[in-house]
């Protein structure tokens, strides 16, 4: 997992040879006027625009989630967002089976740590990293982008 801001966003561009790419669409857009809703990036990443009120804890951990073929890089737009966080390989409570259609599998286990994203800063979650989002109070709006492996 990688937390920054989007100001050294340029530090992790060797993580992924598509990082680049998509962290200069995030610098070249304006992202609080992005139209909500799933979309692709010119580079044909998945774009995922969402604005709500965040959720309670217990809520959020319903969805407490990790994806096998997609990297999320999570900004936080505006608003003051909290995450649940555990390592895959420490979870031990799967939540129904796989769905590798959506890319996603759930687990029923409790996050090891929580950590907050507010506007402009950002969150990487790789395969091993389970994550628990949206988790606050008043309107959150985030832009992910799936990244594929």
């Amino acid at each position: 997992m990688v937390i920054d801001t989007l100001n050294n966003a340029s530090k992790y561009y060797i993580l992924h040879p598509s990082f680049a790419k998509a962290f200069e669409f995030l610098h070249q857009n304006d992202l609080a006027n992005f139209a909500e809703g799933v979309s692709e990036t010119p580079e044909g990443m998945m774009l995922i625009v969402n604005t709500a009120n965040g959720k309670t804890l217990e809520a959020s951990l319903e969805s407490f989630e990790c994806h096998d073929k997609n990297i999320d890089i999570q900004v936080c737009v505006r608003g003051l967002e909290t995450f649940g966080w555990k390592p895959r390989e420490k979870c031990a409570k799967p939540k129904g089976a796989n769905n590798p259609e959506k890319d996603v599998r759930f687990f029923s286990d409790a996050p090891d740590m929580f950590f907050q994203l507010t506007d402009g800063q950002f969150a990487v979650f790789f395969p091993e990293d389970v994550h628990a989002p949206m988790i606050g109070e008043g309107e959150i709006k985030k832009v992910v982008i799936k990244v594929k492996i």
